[in-house]
């Protein structure tokens, strides 16, 4: 690998990071500040929320997966 694609993945790592980070944020929100009148908005808040979270955890892996194999 090199330094490009480390930089690379680091990248999208931190992205997927705020992403997932936003989310949680929205479903805290709407937990916090709209239920109960809110409370079919749950599902699809907490699938985004669950989504961008796994998406997080992949990029996460690859660039572990990276840093193992330039090591």
């Amino acid at each position: 690998m090199t330094d490009a694609t480390i930089a690379d993945l680091e990248q999208a790592v931190k992205k997927a990071k705020r992403i997932a980070a936003e989310r949680a944020g929205e479903l805290h929100d709407l937990v916090e500040e709209r239920l109960p009148a809110a409370f079919a908005e749950i599902p699809g808040s907490a699938q985004a929320t669950y989504d961008a979270c796994q998406a997080w955890a992949l990029a996460q892996q690859r660039l572990q997966a990276a840093l193992s194999a330039g090591g």
